[in-house]
């Protein structure tokens, strides 16, 4: 039988036909993207409930209220155990070295997890449980010793590690549980979200350390807790095992996630490819006819890109994390800039602030004999500096409720500049006049600045992405593949935290030997207002 064209024709299926047959072809393909998409976390997130979002925040206040308790006791726990003076700063940089080496890891680790629980809980929940081995270790190492080990000098010496071991755990998963809680929140919240949740984050933040502070203040010994447990540490262990337990699983159980999957399915190629037109991309199937044997290829699973993908992970190293976190946009280089000036700021006046009001403020010795009423003078003074850091704590919740009102009117620089040039005056009025009324008023604007780096900085990396994501759409590219992680870029700013204590914990420590106290309000102040400048001039804002 001859094939004529007119028989030809009539063969091939109305020019509607094909039309519809391309249409559905398309929108299935399209439909298909976007459930592919939903699967891997890109598309847009549902908006949260208020209450979702409290959840949330849980984890800060819990966090928060831990790290309080330690600002309180690790000291005297510390000298309680015979810990030598010459071992003190090994037990503050330790563990910012190892969080400044080891956060990136964790921070691009998180970004490719593919557990079914989701990508930042598993790490948010390894976190908790090293946090409450260390706060263990560090509260009640004195004690397992004495059980286990006989022999005063063996018991010490072992006290001594144990402690040790405690602090360190302890403020190395205290310190890097921050990042993935954040890159949790950015994940599973839309960007109007991601604002109200930070706003959270840093009101429960203030909250947890308030609470942790009066905590620390009550004397637990005259309690009946105190007469059923060993000791006071025992009691404050208890306590604050209790409300993070509680904390961290109302925090896992807020918003559920969406697991990262690279297999399973047929679709994922369609946004793991680098080339935009390969594997049958929409735009291939925009600009012409896909063919059976086309169609058939691009359903089946590509094992050489799932393997590639697996290995390059597999192979990623410190060396090349490093380097992607030196080779970052320029603007987001400055941002940990002006973070590491915030927190450098920030610590060296946190950490002597006791002190400082000891031995400026109320003019004590904590030199001199214990029973000596320049000893009881700097005493008083400490109590009273605990108090100035709770009200810290509780300016900082209120500020970060006020910061929502005032970003509409001043914008993220207006609220960046404020946090920093009112700290920088704050501290240096501190120091130019110590006076105990005038101080405790200006320890309110330590809260404002707590308050700023616990949610500008992570505000201006979510508006960086949402910023690349409306860029990539502009230009209709699929590739997911070479993206930048939310855990990897909260990671870096978390580093800015390690990075400033052990520059402080090597510095700032002579400087306070040679100088005294009041080294540390004056460095803060200069500190401050040279980032100051810096925020204002070098940080990029988007809109």
């Amino acid at each position: 039988m001859t094939l004529t064209k007119q028989s030809f024709h009539r063969a091939l299926p109305p020019p509607s036909e094909v039309a519809m047959t391309d249409l559905d072809n398309t929108r299935g393909k399209e439909k298909a993207v976007q459930q592919s998409v939903t699967r891997t976390g890109m598309v847009v997130p549902k908006k949260r409930r208020t209450g979702r979002l409290v959840m949330h925040s849980m984890a800060m206040f819990g966090r928060e209220f831990c790290y309080a308790v330690e600002a309180a006791f690790v000291t005297p726990v510390l000298l309680s155990v015979g810990l030598p003076k010459s071992l003190y700063s090994l037990v503050w940089l330790i563990s910012p070295i190892l969080g400044f080496m080891l956060q990136p890891v964790v921070g691009s680790a998180s970004d490719h997890c593919t557990c079914s629980w989701g990508r930042r809980r598993p790490y948010i929940l390894g976190l908790g449980i090293i946090m409450l081995v260390g706060m263990a270790l560090y509260l009640n190492g004195d004690k397992m010793i004495a059980a286990f080990i006989d022999g005063r000098d063996k018991q010490q010496m072992w006290a001594i590690v144990i402690t040790m071991l405690g602090v360190v755990l302890f403020d190395f998963a205290a310190d890097f549980i921050d990042g993935p809680i954040k890159a949790y929140l950015f994940d599973v919240c839309s960007h109007q979200d991601k604002e109200k949740g930070l706003h959270y984050h840093a009101l429960f933040t203030g909250l947890g350390g308030a609470l942790g502070y009066l905590t620390g203040a009550v004397d637990w010994g005259q309690t009946v807790l105190g007469y059923s447990l060993a000791s006071e540490f025992q009691v404050i262990f208890l306590l604050s095992a209790l409300v993070f337990l509680i904390c961290l699983t109302i925090h896992l159980r807020s918003i559920p996630e969406v697991p990262l999957r690279y297999n399973k399915e047929e679709t994922k190629f369609l946004l793991e490819v680098t080339d935009p037109k390969k594997y049958s991309s929409i735009e291939e199937i925009r600009n012409g006819y896909l063919t059976c044997t086309e169609i058939n290829a691009a359903a089946k699973p590509k094992k050489h890109a799932v393997t590639s993908h697996t290995e390059t992970q597999r192979r990623m190293t410190l060396k090349s994390l490093l380097k992607t976190l030196f080779s970052m946009p320029s603007h987001y280089r400055y941002l940990c800039v002006s973070h590491l000036f915030g927190w450098m700021a920030f610590l060296s006046n946190m950490l002597f602030f006791t002190d400082f009001m000891g031995q400026v403020v109320y003019r004590g010795s904590p030199y001199a004999p214990h029973n000596s009423t320049l000893y009881l003078t700097y005493r008083r003074g400490v109590e009273v500096g605990c108090w100035g850091l709770c009200i810290n704590a509780i300016s900082s919740s209120v500020y970060s409720y006020l910061q929502k009102i005032l970003q509409q009117y001043i914008g993220l620089k207006g609220l960046y500049f404020i946090g920093y040039l009112l700290f920088g005056l704050g501290t240096g009025l501190i120091g130019l006049f110590p006076n105990v009324y005038s101080t405790l008023a200006l320890c309110s604007l330590f809260g404002v600045m707590s308050s700023t780096l616990y949610t500008v900085p992570f505000q201006l990396i979510a508006e960086y992405h949402r910023e690349e994501e409306v860029q990539n759409l502009q230009e209709d590219k699929q590739d997911t593949d070479h993206r930048r992680g939310k855990g990897i870029d909260c990671a870096a700013l978390t580093c800015m935290v390690q990075l400033a204590q052990i520059i402080l914990g090597v510095g700032l420590g002579l400087l306070v030997s040679v100088a005294g106290s009041v080294v540390t309000v004056i460095s803060a102040s200069m500190v401050a207002l040279i980032g100051c400048c810096f925020v204002a001039f070098c940080v990029r804002y988007v809109g």
